[in-house]
């Protein structure tokens, strides 16, 4: 079973909490464990320590560069979700997009 950490960054968590919910699904669908959620973006700090990979809303892509130099040395990936799988709250598009981002 493979293990994967991922957190969702968003305002306040509402669609990223729904997104994070469906993707948890999906993964748990797949034998994937380990743990998928949404946070604020001013709780990602206390993160960083146990996470894969930081996926910030679309709304949040012109912090990504900021965000990427405070996860780098965590090893963490960070970039920003699609509109299209955020706004469909496809959580099976978000695990296909965290997996691809994690494999380059």
């Amino acid at each position: 079973m493979e293990t994967l950490n991922i957190l969702l960054c968003c305002g306040a968590g509402m669609s990223s909490g729904f997104l994070a919910q469906k993707t948890r699904k999906a993964a748990k669908k797949r034998g994937i464990s380990g743990s998928i959620d949404a946070r604020s973006e001013s709780e990602v700090a206390s993160y960083l320590d146990s996470i894969d990979i930081l996926l910030l809303g679309p709304h949040y892509a012109s912090f990504k560069e900021e965000m990427a130099e405070q996860a780098s040395p965590h090893n963490v990936v960070v970039d920003v979700i699609p509109q299209d799988i955020y706004g469909m709250l496809d959580g099976e598009g978000l695990l296909d997009f965290a997996l691809s981002k994690l494999e380059k």
